[in-house]
C-alpha cells in the first residue's frame, strides 16, 4: 500500500506542473481530466502527509522510552502514544478506502430513464412515482431536474420518462437506483382489493460532455414531426418534436416535450451522448468479466432490485439485504439511508478485491 502512496505522491507533483503548463490550458479535455485527477490526488497525499506525521511522532516517542530513563519524559512519551497510535490504525484506514478506485463518472450530472414495465396502467402509476420520489430527493438536496422527454398514459404516470439532475455528486448517488424497481399494492381501479405487483426499469447514466462523445453530424439522420399527446398551446399544432437516429449504433432519441424544434434537438442529443458513453463504459465492463451485470434487465417483475410493499409499508434493496419501514418517507425522497447502505456496500466489495 505504501509503495502505491509514494507513487500517488510523486504523480500529484506532476500532475501539479502539468496543470501549470500552456500546452494543457490549450486543451480543454485534457485540463478537465488534469484537474479531476488533481482533486482526487490532493485528498489522498493530504491523509498520506499526515498519516507520515503521525507516524514520525510515534517512532520518535518509542525512541525517547528507549533511551531515557526521566520518569518525567517517559510518561509523556507514553501519554502521546496511547493517543497517537490508535490515530495511525484509523489513518492507515482512511488511507486504504481513499486507495478504492474512484468512478470518474461520479461528480457528473445525471440523466435518468425510468420505464414503466409490467403490471400494465398501474406500472405506469409506479414509473411516476419514482419519478416524483427522485424529484423531491433532488429537492432535498438543492439539486435541478430539466424534463428530456416523456410519454405519458391516460390515466395518469408514464410509459417512459427521461430527466436530467444536475448537482454536486448527483451520478455518485443516483448510479445505484439503476435496475428494477417493483411495487405491490392495491390499485386504485382495483374492485375486490387485490395485492398487484408491477414493476419499472430505471437507467442511470451520466451525462455526457461534448469532449466525452464526439458525434459525426454525418452519423445522424433528424425526423420532425408534430408533438403529439397532452401538451400547451402550439405543442400539438407545429412540426417541434424531433427524432434523432444515430446510424452507427442504431440508437434512436425522441423529444417533443418543448414548443421549440431547437430546445428539442439540444436535448435528444443531450440524451443520444448520454446512452453512447454508457455504451462505451459497458464494452469496457465487458473487458473486465463476461458476466456483467446489467442494469435494466428484462423488466420483469423477477429481475427486481427493491421492492416497495405497500400492505407492510416496507421498503427492501434485495441487493444488501436491507428494509426499512418508512414507505411513506422514502417514496417522499428520503432514499439517503439506501443509497449510504449501498455505498457502503460497494465499497467494501471493492475493498475486498483490492486486498
Amino acid at each position: 500500500m505504501f509503495s502505491k502512496l509514494d507513487n500517488l505522491e510523486k504523480r500529484h507533483e506532476e500532475v501539479k506542473a502539468l496543470l501549470a503548463s500552456p500546452e494543457t490550458a490549450a486543451n480543454p479535455k485534457r485540463l478537465r481530466d488534469l484537474a479531476r485527477e488533481h482533486s482526487d490526488l490532493d485528498e489522498v497525499v493530504k491523509k498520506y502527509h499526515e498519516y507520515k506525521a503521525v507516524a514520525k511522532s510515534i517512532a520518535g516517542d518509542k525512541e525517547l522510552l528507549n533511551e531515557t530513563k526521566d520518569r518525567e519524559l517517559r510518561e509523556i512519551a507514553q501519554a502521546e502514544l496511547e493517543e497517537l497510535e490508535p490515530k495511525l490504525v484509523k489513518l492507515e484506514e482512511e488511507l486504504k478506502l481513499l486507495l478504492v478506485p474512484k468512478d470518474p463518472n461520479d461528480a457528473k450530472n445525471v440523466i435518468l430513464e425510468i420505464r414503466a414495465g409490467t403490471g400494465g396502467d398501474e406500472a405506469g402509476l409506479f414509473a411516476g412515482d419514482l419519478f416524483r420520489m427522485y424529484s423531491r430527493f433532488a429537492e432535498r438536496r438543492g439539486w435541478q431536474i430539466e424534463l428530456m422527454s416523456s410519454n405519458q398514459q391516460g390515466i395518469g404516470g408514464f410509459k417512459e420518462i427521461i430527466f436530467q439532475v444536475s448537482g454536486k455528486e448527483a451520478f455518485g448517488k443516483l448510479k445505484y437506483e439503476g435496475g428494477v424497481h417493483r411495487v405491490q399494492r392495491v390499485p386504485a381501479t382495483e374492485q375486490n382489493g387485490r395485492i398487484h405487483t408491477s414493476a419499472a426499469s430505471v437507467a442511470v447514466l451520466p451525462e455526457a460532455e461534448e469532449v466525452d462523445i464526439d458525434i459525426n453530424l454525418n452519423d445522424l439522420r433528424i425526423d420532425v414531426f408534430r408533438s403529439s399527446g397532452p401538451g400547451g398551446q402550439s405543442v400539438n399544432t407545429t412540426d417541434s418534436a424531433v427524432r434523432v437516429t444515430h446510424i452507427p449504433s442504431g440508437l434512436v432519441v425522441q423529444c417533443q416535450d418543448e414548443k421549440s424544434q431547437l430546445k428539442n434537438k439540444t436535448k435528444a442529443l443531450k440524451v443520444l451522448r448520454a446512452r453512447l458513453l454508457e455504451a462505451e463504459r459497458a464494452k469496457e465492463r465487458a473487458k473486465i468479466t463476461d458476466a456483467r451485470r446489467q442494469m435494466v434487465g428484462s423488466g420483469d417483475r423477477s429481475d427486481k432490485i427493491r421492492t416497495y410493499n405497500f400492505p407492510q409499508y416496507r421498503v427492501t434493496d434485495h441487493r444488501i439485504g436491507l428494509t426499512i419501514y418508512q414507505l411513506d418517507d422514502v417514496l417522499d425522497g428520503n432514499i439517503t439511508p439506501l443509497i449510504e447502505q449501498l455505498g457502503l456496500a460497494d465499497q467494501a466489495e471493492k475493498l475486498k478485491n483490492a486486498a
